[in-house]
């Protein structure tokens, strides 16, 4: 199997085409990348800015610049030594532009009989495919059929166009329309009527039955090809909670590319294990981020952050994942509701709607994987039953149905769903209204848990080494809410929440957002990713409201709160006092802020697993939510800078960067050229006063890296430095060298201030 020593994401799209990406390449060998890791490059919808919409697995999309592209690019990778990691859709496909997609064209035009309608997690017992793409004036769609018309084969709709049964285009586009095997109906269907199953709860991502053996091999053909011919080295795949047997499409994967790196977009709750059987080499690191990045989070500002909420964590969890439940999933929710009627004849159908609600909201994870993991079923039946007694027969029921067939119908719907209530209801909602320590609330994050300690995260790091040392770990994704250098910043604000506090009071009394429950995040917000331009922070609050689901959504906007909203930057900045005094703040704990970014890079890179670098990222980097990850990448300063580096120069912890680059490029090349030194773990402690404030760990067969970081850089200053603090070195030779600085260590026992004089990070190699 080929792992890779490290991995780069790069996200491609209209800023960045395959042809692009090919002199990237050089680059990244010189940075030391073990390989490329490549969003997904199969045919998407026309237009597409992410990939995630694919439309024909058989063909390189042409708006990324093609089959030929690809191959050349492959083709450099390979030349210069690295790896090839290919993110793959397994769930579901877009159906946003039906001609663009030949499987869901051919399902549209022939129904039943068409030989992909089994393709499609379709319920055809329910009727005609219910098409959610009218315009809804009030009259549920029934004026915007007025509109249609029939050019030739086809049935047009605006842009939008259908395919017409064979032998049906006679009469009026109203009759027409009648005959098909589909039906367009109102935009606000979608929410509960539709009976195809979704990508959680977009209308225009169809699922896949890939647990059947011809949609899986028709899927994959072509990124199995890949496989075969040595161009693609890895996978990622991309959401297998939603399919209807991750194990066994995973397991069909691994026989299908025995040799090729994989993970799982899979995210995990504290303390979930992946389930054993799964033949992946582990995730896609979310957890490590909530670890690497909590240990810069000091827990003492916990109680003044909380104090500001009138309600729990846990209060906000439950209300969230019920409200989604029961808004943005109710065609989920009503065929589950309806398979426990089938099981349960006599129960009241509301009761089975009850039932159904609970045991979603109640789960402790994104998903149980019966057989495996029933301890998850489990637990959540307890806690349904403990929040509606009168329904825990019909619980108990159900589980009993779900253990007996797990891969009957309830049971697979069922975990089916707990994934999008999860996903929607807490990474989408909650962490959208519970604005403590906004740096927290990111993917792989719990409400309930603010700082991680140093012995929890060596804890963490030592299991993983264990069992999973050839998972993926990060801290910037395609998916995070805020960049790694955002949230580090804002972790500054967990030693200061006084100070903090009452400077967000003082400007919200001179600029008041109008938004009383998101003015939290718009100030963290502002305070981690400043400077920022208007329009950005306008495009994020923006996204933040409707995903809160309070006073606005995606589907219900309100215009004169969006507009207060979005305007409230541009009236912020042209505020000359509160502008001055957020970036006085903000020059206050930049270099605090600095520091955390250095020392959480060094955990992730150093540490067990396979380190990813998210584009860009290797110099400071103030991106919020997609899109404004995906903006374009200035290579070329950055091979610039790096080159600088290769000269011998040092550079300051400055705006620059720099400093940032040096960490990366000297771990990742260690890394590639010694992977000798990257097997093991244990924990390193400093002595002094001012022990608590160094984190670090060996790696290696006999200890020969030494990885340590400066955490609560401001209590360290306010306690007068590191002292007489000193590091005891793993035992053996005492000639080492910190190869960020660059300068030799003299002996086993260094005093922290002098080993970290220039830097808040060091990288010592013994010898």
């Amino acid at each position: 199997m080929t792992v890779p020593t490290s991995t780069y994401r790069l996200q491609f799209g209209p800023h960045l085409r395959l042809t692009d990406a090919a002199p990237v390449a050089d680059y990244l060998a010189a940075l030391g990348v073990g390989a490329l890791y490549s969003s997904p490059l199969l045919a998407s919808t026309p237009g597409s800015t992410h990939g995630y919409d694919l439309v024909d697995p058989s063909r390189t999309c042409d708006d990324r610049g093609g089959d030929h592209a690809r191959r050349d690019l492959a083709d450099r990778l390979r030349r210069a030594g690295l790896g090839f990691v290919l993110d793959v859709v397994c769930n579901h496909m877009g159906v946003a532009d039906p001609p663009a997609n030949p499987w869901w064209w051919d399902v549209l035009r022939h129904g039943r009989d068409s030989p992909y309608a089994e393709f499609f997690d379709v319920d055809w017992a329910a009727g005609p495919l219910l098409i959610p793409v009218l315009a809804d004036d009030g009259d549920g769609g029934v004026s915007a059929v007025d509109d249609l018309t029939v050019d030739g084969a086809t049935l047009r709709y605006h842009e939008h166009r259908y395919p017409l049964a064979p032998g049906t285009g006679d009469g009026t586009a109203r009759q027409v329309h009648e005959r098909q095997h589909y039906r367009l109906v109102s935009w606000r269907r979608g929410m509960g009527d539709l009976n195809y199953r979704r990508f959680f709860n977009i209308d225009t991502l169809a699922g896949l039955r890939t647990e059947d053996p011809r949609v899986f091999d028709a899927l994959h053909a072509e990124v199995l090809r890949w496989v075969r011919d040595g161009e693609v080295t890895g996978l990622r795949v991309d959401h297998p909670d939603g399919l209807a047997d991750p194990g066994g499409y995973l397991r069909r994967l691994r026989a299908a590319a025995p040799d090729a790196w994989i993970v799982v977009e899979k995210v995990v709750a504290v303390g979930e294990p992946l389930p054993a059987s799964w033949p992946v080499d582990g995730t896609t690191g979310y957890e490590a981020l909530r670890e690497i990045c909590g240990v810069f989070v000091d827990p003492g500002g916990r109680d003044l952050f909380e104090a500001r909420h009138r309600t729990s964590a846990a209060e906000v969890d439950q209300d969230c994942r019920r409200q989604v439940t029961l808004t943005l999933l109710p065609a989920e929710l009503r065929r589950i509701a309806r398979l426990i009627g089938d099981l349960l004849p006599d129960e009241p159908p509301s009761r089975c709607h009850d039932a159904a609600v609970e045991l979603l909201v109640a789960f402790p994870v994104y998903r149980t994987y019966l057989p495996e993991h029933r301890w998850a079923l489990d637990e959540a039946v307890a806690t349904a039953q403990g929040r509606r007694p009168d329904l825990a027969a019909i619980l108990t029921a159900v589980a009993a149905r779900m253990v007996a067939k797990p891969m009957g119908e309830l049971a697979v719907r069922v975990q089916q769903t707990t994934g999008p209530v999860m996903a929607k209801g807490v990474e989408d909602t909650a962490f959208y209204r519970y604005h403590r320590l906004v740096s927290l609330n990111e993917v792989g994050g719990d409400l309930d848990r603010f700082a991680v300690p140093p012995p929890e995260l060596h804890a963490a790091n030592t299991a993983r080494e264990a069992t999973w040392p050839h998972t993926m770990t990060t801290l910037s994704t395609h998916d995070t809410k805020r960049s790694e250098d955002v949230r580090a910043r804002l972790a500054v604000l967990s030693e200061l929440p006084e100070r903090f506090l009452a400077a967000m009071d003082g400007w919200s009394a001179h600029c008041p957002l109008g938004y009383p429950e998101l003015a939290p995040l718009a100030w963290q917000t502002l305070v981690g990713a400043w400077p920022i331009e208007p329009e950005r922070l306008s495009g994020f609050l923006l996204k933040a409201a409707r995903e809160a689901r309070q006073h606005t959504d995606w589907t219900n906007p309100d215009p004169d709160l969006e507009r207060a909203l979005t305007g409230w930057p541009q009236r912020l900045l042209a505020h000359a006092e509160v502008a001055a005094d957020v970036a006085r703040f903000v020059a206050r704990i930049r270099d605090a802020g600095w520091s955390n970014s250095l020392g959480q890079k060094l955990l992730q890179l150093a540490g067990p697993g396979v380190p990813d670098v998210y584009q860009g990222t290797e110099l400071w980097d103030w991106s919020l939510v997609d899109p404004d990850n995906r903006r374009p990448v200035d290579f070329a300063a950055r091979r610039e800078l790096l080159d600088k580096l290769d000269s011998g120069w040092r550079p300051d912890v400055d705006d620059t960067g720099a400093a940032k680059l040096l960490v990366v490029a000297t771990v990742l090349r260690l890394r590639r050229d010694r992977p000798d030194l990257w097997h093991g773990y244990a924990p390193v402690s400093a002595e002094g006063r001012a022990a608590d404030h160094l984190v670090g760990f060996a790696r290696g067969p006999r200890r020969d890296v030494v990885a340590v970081a400066t955490r609560l850089p401001v209590g360290l200053h306010a306690a007068g430095g590191w002292s007489d603090t000193v590091l005891p070195l793993p035992h053996g030779t005492d000639r080492w060298t910190d190869l960020i600085s660059g300068e030799p260590v003299e002996t086993t026992t260094p005093r922290v201030a002098e080993l970290l004089r220039r830097y808040p990070v060091a990288l010592l190699v013994r010898g």
